[in-house]
């Protein structure tokens, strides 16, 4: 995740020097832990939480769990990322649903967050987990607030509910609670006005709708590139509407992280979601022990298998598996496996997932996901001849393969050799199964 990559960088470093010793003294600690402090600092999280968190940890990390232990520098990176987890929250938190429904949430921020598109991504993942949403257009001050939620609810096939821009705020909330009744909507995100600053009149109109509709969740969007002025926002809108909870967007950006350490620790309140990306399935629920293990590098192996069981299709994962155990596997099988796990997001992000994959092993890696758009192209313009035997592509075809996906014969050879790379992986694979001394995953 690009939002941690230089502290998550700067920490693994440190915690390798302490791994690679047999005992650890009260110098190799403090001397750690500085470089700690200084790596959390430099990702902007907020000083007294750095120094809190520095002190829990030295304290822990002084007792007789590390210094009487085998491995004394795994037992700080566990402290560590025990800690980490603490201070993000400990435990995943959900959404609370209405024992009457529908439940009501109501999206709060600044201009700019990311509160439109982020109404559609909320929606779009709970209805995936068996809700019927209703997105409503309650800006009705920002140009196009409201044309950009009907095209993102159009896309996400969600209904809008608008009552145009000439009407109160407070009354289109309340409205938007009777359509939802009578559509049978058991979920209901208001896209309220934000401001480019916290003033009074914003404060005022958020106020009066929360009075009108008592929502089960207020939540938060905050940019988590906006680093420390995140945290003193969601400072602010606690104080003023009493939060149930936050959105972080943009963590996919570069940037140092910061708010995604600071704002739970500063408000009490849970983050509750993040978004990773710009596309519409690019939004999950916020995991604090998984997102203390992506820093530490890791992995956040559940992450990813809930991502594979969500994208892969197990009819077809069980027709993949009798292909390579015939060693049947072809071209149509190989840019299916590829379509499937451009599915789950971006193949960085998902390579940051397994553990032991750090930053600078990820660098050494061609990821870029637009390589994937090339492959999709050279294999569809091939015959179907081509794709289950890539052995006939002579001189000629591959000629005619390039000019067809606006490609180069030299991407035709790289793919074929990467495909004739994979068969060959999967054979091994499958051979070693048969021997007992490995069992694949998917047999």
């Amino acid at each position: 995740m690009a939002v941690f990559e230089s502290l998550s960088d700067k920490l693994q470093n440190t915690f390798k020097q302490l791994t690679g010793r047999g005992k650890l003294s009260e110098k190799d600690i403090k001397e750690a832990m500085r470089e700690v402090k200084l790596a959390l600092l430099e990702a902007d999280v907020n000083f007294k939480i750095v120094k809190q968190f520095i002190k829990d940890v030295s304290e822990r990390a002084n007792g007789s769990e590390v210094m009487e232990s085998l491995t004394p520098g795994q037992q700080v990176i566990k402290i560590v990322n025990e800690e980490l987890t603490k201070l993000m929250g400990e435990t995943n938190s959900k959404i609370n649903i209405s024992s009457k429904p529908p439940t009501v949430i109501m999206l709060v921020g600044l201009q700019g967050a990311g509160k439109t598109t982020t109404g559609g991504k909320l929606g779009n993942l709970l209805k995936k987990q068996g809700k019927s949403p209703l997105l409503v257009a309650g800006d009705i001050y920002r140009p196009a607030a409201i044309k950009q939620l009907q095209v993102v609810g159009e896309s996400l096939d969600i209904p809008v509910f608008t009552m145009g821009d000439q009407i109160d705020p407070v009354d289109i909330a309340k409205a938007s609670i009777n359509q939802a009744n009578k559509n049978s909507n058991d979920l209901v995100i208001i896209d309220t006005a934000g401001r480019l600053h916290i003033d009074e009149n914003l404060m005022d109109e958020l106020v009066q709708i929360k009075k009108a509709i008592v929502p089960d969740e207020i939540l938060l969007v905050v940019d988590a590139m906006t680093g420390q002025d995140a945290v003193n926002v969601a400072e602010s809108f606690n104080q003023q509407l009493g939060l149930t909870g936050v959105i972080l967007t943009k963590l996919d950006g570069d940037t140092r992280g910061g708010a995604a350490l600071s704002v739970r620790a500063v408000t009490g309140k849970p983050i509750k979601f993040i978004g990773v990306g710009e596309k519409l399935n690019d939004f999950e629920e916020f995991y604090p022990d998984r997102m203390a293990s992506r820093i530490l590098g890791m992995g956040d192996v559940l992450t990813l298998i809930e991502k594979a069981q969500e994208n892969f299709d197990e009819e077809k994962a069980k027709k993949l598996q009798k292909k390579i155990k015939n060693q049947e596997l072809d071209l149509d099988d190989f840019l299916e496996q590829m379509q499937q796990m451009k599915n789950m997001g971006p193949i960085s992000d998902l390579m940051g997932m397994i553990p032991g994959m750090n930053n600078k092993a990820l660098k050494n890696v061609n990821l870029d996901d637009r390589d994937l758009i090339k492959v999709e192209a050279i294999i569809q313009s091939m015959t179907k001849k081509e794709r289950k035997n890539p052995g006939i592509l002579n001189g000629s075809r591959k000629k005619r393969v390039a000019s067809g996906s606006g490609t180069t014969v030299p991407d035709v050879n790289r793919l074929v050799k990467q495909f004739e790379q994979t068969k060959k992986m999967m054979k091994q694979m499958n051979q070693m199964s048969k021997g007992g001394k490995i069992k694949m995953p998917f047999m």
